[in-house]
């Protein structure tokens, strides 16, 4: 074999990797070792330049049961069960058929969570796209909704949260973040990790096509609409489900070893990684490999990504038993090989070896790059811009922009909006545990059957304080996913992440990996929230354009009783209250690109330790029976939050922010819609304020009293009144235009 340049680029190798593996292997490698290496050392499956930098991450915790490193990561909640966490892109795919794209990262996602014995029941999405005005991202947007829904709804499993946020630096490449949370018994947890030679080697579900071939390889490149259009996986929802009781049902037998779902890479990578993780050796017969396209090579079946496939590993007096369970659910399986001693990963084609590498070499020897890293001087000015220099906004009866105009533009944006044109396609309450479901609270909440707590869920992420700033965007999506958690009355007791970046070879692209990793670090320490799981995505880029820093956060979090929740409704009657700082600031915020037309000035800055208290205080506040409602305020600020409680409450109010005011110099845009972190909207019940305030107060947090629900109205003493049907129809109107 003649390796050029372009076979290299088609594996997506340099030069100097391939002078590496003849080096490692010692002569020049197969066509089938070659697409493996490729795979293996790829980005998405190698993480060969972020790898360094996820060991800042802190990862222990008294709850963890399995940190980074597995199909998912797991954390104890009590009663002998754990929950089972991840979250990964289709970013890529999405971009080039974006219902099917979209709807198998589900799948994936899926896959990775009862790969390890846990029975998925939670999705979550998190979706970056560009302006709807323009006809692409339109297309986009609605196929990659109609594929979640598709997909999710056909599985069984409510899709109950996420977050979206529509900016122009998506548009040629938006982000589709799929998360998953499973829940099993903890002393039930499978592991990927092959051990016991002559245990046999399975491959169970669909037949193996074409589709996906270098899925890992084309996840790890610039510009997808350029590179490897067919390369777009195909789902099959229905097959998913029975592979997802087939599997649980064999997992509870004692004949499963080990279990690895056939994501990114396929076949390669499933024994690549059972193989290196339990340190033993596979030897698989792609000859004995179902297909379902004529004339396949052992190079397209070791690197085909068709989905709805599972290796698992079953010693050999188990066999008949598994077997009558995937014979039970109709669904295939092929004995394709065996576990060995010589920790080698060997492939054959009938007689013929045409892979035989030791499985270290696609893992632990995956070379890892520091690169030079230097922020846009561009990036830099903006940051530093005066934002202040816009004007304020009009008296009630001047010359501008009104407050109340404002408001409703901004409630009427993509990015404030209500989001139920998407979330009523998705099914989130079947399966009877959602306690809150889409568009009720900061968070959705879940009944664990069985017991009396529950868990809550949430993922978050501000592109713009990325883009901005990218340590204080990382701060920030931590903080706030963790803070949603906590307005519904959890506590937050694990994240999983998706790094969302451009290329990490441009010096700019590391420094906004290096600086957003280093401020999500810092916050998961200051909040106490172990990283457990997560992915990496880069090369997020459409020509010379790199999309915003988006270091999508999931948190999970555990209510000691599931009914002391909060939503996110304000009642009639009870007092209103800021907690946290008055000040706020325009910088990166929706207000300024909204009406200014600026991304400019530095995101807010985050006290960490007022943070971790105001959210604390929250919860407490919660359990004890002080709070009906709770909300966070995030884009938008104040005045957008303030209204988003009345609309989800069905109930005006009045309100005083001349404190607010004041701490902001008098400004009426900032203390309106300016943002800011550690600030949280919270109502006591009719009758409670002495209660609440009693609270806050042993808790030393800020808190500042706002006023009251009531009425069909909103109105802020000597700035605003709007009718709440005027703020509803912006609000509602926002993607139903």
């Amino acid at each position: 074999m003649k390796v050029t340049p372009e076979v290299l680029a088609e594996v997506a190798l340099t030069e100097e990797e391939y002078q590496l593996i003849v080096d490692k292997l010692g002569r020049e490698p197969t066509l089938v070792e070659l697409g493996m290496f490729g795979a293996m050392w790829s980005e998405h499956c190698g993480y060969k330049h972020s790898r360094p930098l996820l060991k800042r991450f802190p990862t222990d915790g008294p709850r963890v049961v399995q940190g980074p490193g597995e199909n998912a990561g797991a954390v104890d909640i009590g009663d002998g069960l754990v929950a089972v966490l991840k979250i990964e892109s289709h970013n890529h795919p999405s971009a080039v058929e974006p219902y099917q794209g979209a709807a198998t990262g589900v799948g994936g996602i899926v896959r990775d969570i009862f790969t390890m014995g846990a029975r998925p029941v939670a999705l979550l999405n998190s979706l970056r796209f560009g302006p709807l005005d323009e006809p692409r991202n339109r297309y986009l947007f609605s196929g990659v909704v109609g594929g979640i829904g598709g997909y999710g709804n056909c599985l069984g499993v409510p899709t109950v949260a996420g977050d979206i946020f529509f900016d122009p630096g998506y548009s040629g490449n938006p982000l589709v973040n799929a998360m998953c949370v499973g829940i099993a018994r903890r002393d039930e947890l499978m592991r990927a990790r092959a051990s016991g030679p002559g245990n046999l080697v399975l491959l169970v579900g669909a037949d193996t096509g074409r589709d996906g071939i270098h899925g890992a390889t084309f996840a790890s490149v610039e510009d997808p609409e350029k590179s490897h259009r067919g390369v777009v996986q195909v789902g099959n929802p229905f097959l998913e489900k029975l592979l997802m009781e087939a599997c649980l049902e064999a997992l509870r037998t004692p004949h499963v070893v080990a279990m690895q779902d056939l994501g990114a890479a396929g076949l390669t990578s499933s024994t690549v990684e059972c193989a290196s993780r339990g340190g033993v050796g596979i030897e698989i017969d792609v000859a004995k490999v179902s297909r379902r396209e004529a004339g396949m090579t052992p190079y397209e079946v070791m690197l085909s990504e068709s989905q709805e496939r599972m290796l698992v590993i079953v010693r050999p007096e188990g066999l008949d038993e598994v077997r009558a369970i995937f014979d039970h659910y109709d669904l295939h399986f092929d004995i394709i090989g065996v576990v060995t001693d010589d920790g080698l990963v060997r492939v054959r084609d009938g007689e013929e070896v045409v892979a035989e590498v030791p499985a270290r070499l696609f893992t632990d020897e995956c070379p890892v790059y520091v690169r030079d890293a230097a922020e846009s001087p561009v990036i830099a000015a903006l940051r530093a811009r005066d934002v202040r220099a816009v004007p304020d906004l009009a008296d009630r009866d001047g010359a501008g922009v009104t407050p109340a105009e404002a408001l409703l533009r901004l409630l009427a944006s993509p990015n404030i909006g209500s989001r139920e044109p998407v979330t009523r396609t998705y099914d989130s309450t079947i399966m009877t545990n959602t306690v809150l479901g889409p568009l009720m609270g900061d968070a959705a909440v879940l009944r664990v059957k069985g017991t009396s707590f529950g868990l809550a869920v949430k993922t978050d992420c501000n592109p713009r304080y990325g883009y901005l700033d990218p340590y204080l965007g990382g701060v920030h999506a931590v903080a706030e996913a963790a803070r949603n958690v906590s307005c519904v009355g959890a506590e937050p007791i694990a994240v999983t992440d998706c790094l969302n970046f451009g290329s990490p070879e441009r010096p700019e692209g590391y420094y906004q990996l290096t600086r957003a990793i280093d401020g999500m670090a810092d916050a998961c320490r200051a909040l106490g929230v172990p990283v457990v799981s997560g992915n990496v995505s880069l090369y997020n880029e459409s020509g010379d354009a790199a999309i915003p820093p988006t270091p999508t956060v999931g948190v999970l979090g555990r209510l000691a009783d599931v009914r002391r929740h909060a939503g996110m409704g304000f009642v009639a009657g009870g007092a209103v209250y800021l907690v946290g700082p008055l000040e706020a600031t325009l910088g990166a915020s929706e207000y300024l690109a909204l009406i200014h037309g600026q991304v400019a000035g530095a995101p807010p800055a985050l006290d960490l330790a007022l943070e971790a208290a105001v959210q604390r205080a929250v919860r407490s506040a919660i359990a004890a029976g002080l709070v009906v409602a709770a909300h966070d305020t995030s884009e938008g600020g104040l005045a957008v939050a303030v209204a988003e409680s009345c609309i989800a409450g069905g109930i005006g109010g009045r309100f005083d922010l001349a404190p607010v005011l004041r701490a902001n110099g008098g400004r009426r845009d900032v203390a309106l819609f300016g943002e800011a972190g550690a600030r949280v909207l919270l109502q006591a019940p009719p009758g409670g304020k002495a209660a609440l305030e009693a609270h806050l107060r042993a808790h030393d947090v800020p808190f500042q009293h706002l006023g009251a629900a009531g009425g069909d109205a909103l109105v802020i003493e000597g700035l605003l009144a709007v009718p709440l049907a005027a703020l509803t129809r912006a609000w509602r109107g926002a993607l139903a235009q």
